[in-house]
């Protein structure tokens, strides 16, 4: 790589995941480690993995990634890990990849893919390649430790989602879909699940949100969703996630885990609860 490719830099590091190396390494591999998964014998399309910080939702990204690691051994390691994050301070209208040549966390730097970035903003012209919207915004970020870890040969590709609009959506899968038929690919859609005070309110919306996801029902969960009740806060990068499975043939999702803030710090029930869940999706 020359002098003058332009490397991206994590800007979470020391936040929302340790910025010391051998630190978010223990922390990554530790809750890889720590997952137990099924055996899936058919390829993976990819996942949905939450975006909090390491703490609160790392055991669980941990399943997600394990899920894809064990399936990389058997199926070959993708070429591109496409992660799917959204915006959640900077409000825009379609996708916005991020741009540079190479992305650096404390574990390392790891190419970005300009080819498939190339061949999606193809797809249409809700996707473009745009910078700004990814400054400080962590819901992708925060998937690439793992990625790096559990999928060490992948390229990447970084997209937000600033809105959920029906065309966004279809121009999006309708170009993953191309770029899997060109290449193996996986993809990650970042989201965590309801955010409430009350402990059992999390638990049982998270319980119907996910058998949606697992059921592929996009437009169940669409109907579900809405900005004052967010059972996903994420809800576009998992509504392009159902979209591209069922059209690579996916019949329906493996729930892997969930869990919720509440389960492993009981103090923040009654002042802040946070669900997440790991699911992937497996080829027909």
């Amino acid at each position: 790589m020359n002098s003058k490719a332009v490397v991206r830099h994590a800007l979470g590091a020391g936040r929302w995941f340790p910025a010391q190396v051998d630190e978010l390494r223990r922390a990554v591999e530790g809750s890889l480690d720590a997952a137990r998964v099924p055996a899936i014998a058919q390829p993976l399309l990819g996942g949905i993995a939450p975006h909090a910080g390491y703490q609160y939702s790392g055991p669980i990204a941990g399943y997600t990634f394990r899920a894809l690691r064990d399936n990389a051994v058997t199926h070959g390691q993708p070429r591109t890990a496409v992660i799917l994050g959204f915006g959640h301070r900077v409000s825009f209208e379609g996708v916005a990849l991020l741009d540079g040549d190479l992305f650096a966390t404390p574990l390392g730097q790891t190419p970005l893919d300009g080819e498939a970035r190339e061949a999606l903003c193809a797809a249409g012209g809700r996707i473009v390649v745009d910078a700004r919207p990814h400054l400080g915004e962590h819901s992708a970020e925060n998937q690439i430790p793992f990625v790096q870890t559990a999928l060490p040969e992948a390229r990447l590709v970084l997209a937000l989602l600033g809105d959920h609009e029906p065309e966004t959506i279809r121009q999006l899968t309708d170009g993953l879909a191309a770029l899997a038929r060109r290449q193996r690919i996986v993809v990650i859609a970042s989201t965590d699940l309801l955010h409430d005070p009350d402990y059992d309110t999390v638990r049982a919306c998270d319980a119907i949100t996910l058998d949606q996801i697992v059921a592929l029902d996009a437009p169940g969960l669409a109907r579900a969703w809405s900005p004052a009740h967010q059972v996903c806060c994420g809800i576009a990068p998992v509504l392009a996630m159902l979209r591209f499975a069922s059209q690579m043939g996916c019949r329906q999702g493996v729930r892997l885990c969930a869990r919720n803030s509440g389960d492993d710090f009981p103090e923040s029930r009654g002042e802040w609860v946070v669900g997440y869940g790991a699911v992937v999706f497996p080829t027909a």
